[in-house]
């Protein structure tokens, strides 16, 4: 749950920070980000960015490649980019409370 949580997040912060993308770029960012620890098929993204669209937070669109084939983008919206700060806010406090808790010396 909290990997499939994370989806969101993460789809967002790439398309923030690296920019526009297509779902197979943004599977491999976070495999090769996260040293192979994380990963995402590219058909598992799918049902994110649908979710996602539908809420405003991105938008696609079509874009030609080097060969014939043509690519479905993503681009962030800045009710995507305001859903990303919600995001990292709320998991850094999770994150900081479990942290506290896991630290906690038990007598």
């Amino acid at each position: 749950n909290f990997k499939s949580g994370s989806c969101e997040m993460l789809i967002l912060h790439i398309l923030k920070n690296y920019g526009d993308s297509y779902a197979y770029q943004i599977s491999q960012l976070i495999r090769e980000l996260s040293d192979n620890e994380l990963s995402f098929p590219e058909g598992s993204l799918y049902p994110a960015f649908y979710r996602m669209i539908e809420h405003g937070l991105i938008s696609d669109y079509n874009k030609q490649g080097n060969s014939k084939m043509v690519r479905v983008y993503y681009h962030i919206e800045p009710a995507g980019a305001e859903r990303l700060e919600y995001l990292l806010k709320e998991y850094r406090q999770t994150t900081e409370n479990i942290n506290r808790i896991l630290a906690h010396k038990f007598n």
